[in-house]
């Protein structure tokens, strides 16, 4: 596997600027055995308009091939795909093959750039170079060596998680006003308990990575734009809900009356009462489960004043689990006077289940996508 390195690459830099990596082209240059890189010229002019970013020649035995340049100081799915759009619409100079420059080329960007012959090097040590009929050389495996000015929230995760998941219930948005109303009016402990508001400024950056990770576009509107990989990005940084204490007891009647019994306390008292994800399968699902109801609550000390039953580890039949976490209690679906958890906690509690739980959880999949189709 021929090697593929920049000259005097430093590890661990900042993301470098659109100046910086010409710079770096046009000064220390780079090799790739058995290629070898010629620069020819910096930011030539393409008729009146259009400026190009680099042009160079790359050699192998006598065989030449010249490349045009379009560099991306980053590596973002957004920036990779719009370096592809922009390279397949320019008018090449005769003779000349597109080559994309990034900072970083993950192993599944070298084989798109393959896919479409496009040729793509990297600021780390990947890269490939396609010319037909003259040669191919493919380089991967070398790790980012670039770090963000600051670092960046995962928006997948904890609260910035419900930006993502209002677009599961509702796909279309008109504004990033509109977006953050919706995000609020879905939470439960906002409506009903003493929780902030989200932020508009959160609401926007956690946009802004959406669309670069080209799950959402905007334009006239914010849409939806990939609801499959927006529920792998939730699943993948699911995180468990801060529990700050968990009980379980026996309280005598039928599921139902339990039901009755926890929707009036949530009125009397005035407080939130979801049931987790788990024990609200089956409003999205079919599956067989036990008699244990596992409900959410922010403040169980107030609700066990009221609840006529006993603590237990045998057959008990209710679990109370106490957080704040917001995310348990967004989009919780109301039946009769009792809530239970929105469709998204189900497919995320399911994910991290067993084999039977992450099968069902394709069913709520199912469910979510149907809905989305329904609302676009």
């Amino acid at each position: 596997m021929p090697i593929f390195l920049f000259r005097k690459m430093k590890t661990n830099r900042k993301i470098p600027t659109k100046e910086e990596m010409i710079e770096q082209l046009w000064r220390d240059g780079m090799f790739m055995p058995p290629l070898s890189f010629r620069f020819l010229e910096r930011e030539p002019m393409v008729g009146k308009n259009r400026r190009l970013d680099a042009l160079i020649e790359a050699s192998w035995k006598g065989k030449v091939a010249k490349f045009v340049v379009e560099c991306r100081p980053l590596w973002t799915p957004m920036a990779f795909q719009n370096g592809i759009i922009m390279l397949k619409s320019l008018t090449l100079p005769k003779d000349y093959q597109p080559m994309l420059f990034l900072p970083f080329l993950s192993e599944d960007q070298l084989l798109e750039l393959e896919r479409e012959g496009i040729s793509g090097i990297d600021m780390c040590g990947n890269g490939v170079v396609v010319v037909p009929g003259l040669f191919t050389v493919y380089r991967s495996g070398a790790k980012n060596r670039f770090s963000l000015s600051a670092p960046i929230k995962n928006i997948y995760r904890k609260n910035s998680s419900m930006v993502g998941r209002v677009f599961l219930v509702r796909p279309v948005f008109k504004a990033v006003q509109e977006v953050r109303s919706e995000i609020n009016q879905r939470n439960l402990l906002v409506e009903r308990w003493d929780k902030k508001p989200m932020s508009l400024s959160t609401v926007s950056k956690a946009l802004s990575t959406l669309e670069q990770d080209l799950i959402v576009a905007r334009g006239e509107t914010i849409r939806l734009l990939q609801p499959d990989k927006l529920l792998e990005k939730l699943s993948d940084n699911y995180a468990y809900p801060n529990v700050t204490e968990r009980l379980r007891l026996k309280v005598h009647g039928k599921s139902e009356n339990i039901h009755a019994l926890l929707s009036e306390l949530a009125q009397m008292l005035d407080i939130p009462i979801v049931a987790t994800g788990i024990s609200s399968v089956k409003r999205y699902a079919v599956m067989q489960r036990g008699d244990l109801l596992s409900v959410y609550c922010p403040r169980l000390d107030k609700l066990l004043e009221r609840l006529p039953g006993n603590q237990t580890t045998r057959l008990p039949n209710l679990e109370l689990i106490e957080t704040e976490d917001e995310t348990v209690y967004f989009d919780a679906r109301q039946e009769g006077y009792f809530s239970w958890a929105s469709p998204i906690q189900v497919y995320l509690e399911l994910k991290t289940g067993d084999k039977r739980d992450r099968q069902t959880a394709e069913q709520v999949k199912s469910f979510l996508l149907k809905g989305i189709e329904q609302e676009q």
